[in-house]
C-alpha cells in the first residue's frame, strides 16, 4: 500500500520523525525513544495477537475458578477448554468468577476417533463428538474448536482426503448456526505432508484441503512450532493467508530435532512475524507446551511476549 507515492514504511518513518520534531519543540524527554517505535511498528504484534493456552497446561491446585484466575495473573487472555467433556456449567461459573474468557475448545476425541477412519461407524461419532463440541463451545462463549482432521495410517491420501473432507462437511453447517469455527491444526499425523521429507515442504495441500470445504467456518489453527521440521513457516503462513484464523505456538530446533519450549530452538519468529503482517492477521495464539505452576505460566506468557513482538 502506497500514499500518494510513499511506501508505508516511509509513511511511518517520516510520522515518527515528525513526532519526534514535535517533542523535542516541547522538551518532551521520550522522543529518543522513536527509532524503537518505528520498530514496533513495524514488526511487533501487540494489537493483533491475544494469548491464549490449552486447559491440560494449567497445573495449579484448587478449583476451575482458581486455575482460571492464576491464567489470567499469569498475562493471558483467555483460554482453550477440551470438548466434548468439560463441564459447561462449571466453565461459565469459572468464567463469570474470574473474568477470563474462554476463546475456543480442542476437539477430545479427533485423535482416537477419527474422520479418516475406514469404518463408517466410527466417522460418524467423529462427526457427533466435532457437532458435540461446537455446542458445547457456544455456550461457554467460545469461537473456535480445533480439530486433528485423522491420521494418515488410515489409508491412502486420496482415501484419507475424501473420508475426512465428506464427513467434516456435514459439520459445517452447525459451526455456522452457533457462529463457531472448525480450525484445523497442523500436526504429525502422516497427512498432507511427506513425513519422510525435508525443511523445503510447503503448505500447498494444506491450502487445497482447506479450499475444498470451502467455507468461512472452516480454516486454520495454524501451528508454528510443529512444522518448521518441514518447511519456512513465515512461507507457509504467506501460503495459507488468510485460511489462518488462529495460531498454536511451541518451539523447535532443526538442529537437535525435538520440540522445546518457545523462547528456545531454532525457529524464524521475525519472518513469522513478518509474515502475520503481511496476511493481516488479528486473532488468538495458543501456547501448547508442556505447562507448569503459576510462575512457569507467567514465564511462557513472557516466552509468548517476546516470539509476537508484544512488548
Amino acid at each position: 500500500m502506497h500514499f500518494n507515492g510513499f511506501s508505508r514504511r516511509s509513511f511511518l518513518h517520516a510520522s515518527a520523525v515528525a513526532a519526534a520534531a514535535g517533542s523535542m519543540l516541547t522538551g518532551d524527554s521520550s522522543a529518543s525513544a522513536s527509532p524503537l517505535n518505528v520498530a514496533l511498528v513495524e514488526e511487533g504484534l501487540k494489537g493483533r495477537v491475544w494469548k491464549t493456552l490449552k486447559i491440560g497446561m494449567v497445573q495449579v491446585k484448587g478449583t476451575l475458578t482458581e486455575k482460571f484466575q492464576a491464567v489470567k495473573e499469569a498475562g493471558f487472555d483467555g483460554i482453550e477448554m477440551d470438548a466434548p467433556g468439560m463441564s459447561v456449567e462449571e466453565t461459565r461459573k469459572a468464567i463469570a468468577e474470574s473474568g477470563l474468557p474462554v476463546d475456543g475448545t480442542v476437539n477430545s476425541t479427533h485423535w482416537q476417533i477419527r474422520h479418516t477412519d475406514a469404518d463408517a461407524s466410527v466417522r460418524a461419532k467423529a462427526l457427533d463428538s466435532l457437532q458435540k463440541a461446537i455446542r458445547d463451545t457456544h455456550a461457554v462463549g467460545g469461537h473456535s474448536v480445533l480439530l486433528v482432521v485423522g491420521h494418515g495410517k488410515d489409508g491412502s491420501e486420496e482415501e484419507n482426503w475424501k473420508r475426512s473432507i465428506d464427513n467434516i462437511a456435514l459439520a459445517v453447517p452447525t459451526a455456522a448456526q452457533y457462529g463457531v469455527q472448525i480450525v484445523i491444526e497442523n500436526v504429525w499425523n502422516h497427512f498432507l505432508y511427506n513425513h519422510e521429507g525435508d525443511h523445503t515442504q510447503t503448505a500447498e495441500k494444506y491450502v487445497r484441503y482447506v479450499d475444498q470445504l470451502n467455507s468461512p467456518w472452516v480454516g486454520m489453527q495454524f501451528d508454528i512450532g510443529n512444522h518448521w521440521k518441514y518447511g519456512s513457516m513465515g512461507d507457509w503462513i504467506r501460503q495459507l493467508g488468510k485460511r489462518v484464523m488462529k495460531l498454536d505456538i511451541k518451539g523447535f530446533s532443526r538442529a537437535q530435532n525435538q520440540f522445546t519450549r518457545i523462547s528456545e530452538g531454532d525457529i524464524d519468529y521475525a519472518d513469522v512475524r513478518k509474515a502475520l503482517r503481511e496476511i493481516q492477521f488479528y486473532g488468538w495464539a495458543a501456547a501448547e507446551v508442556g505447562g507448569g505452576d503459576a510462575a512457569e505460566l507467567k514465564r511462557i506468557s513472557g516466552e509468548m511476549d517476546v516470539a509476537f513482538g508484544l512488548v
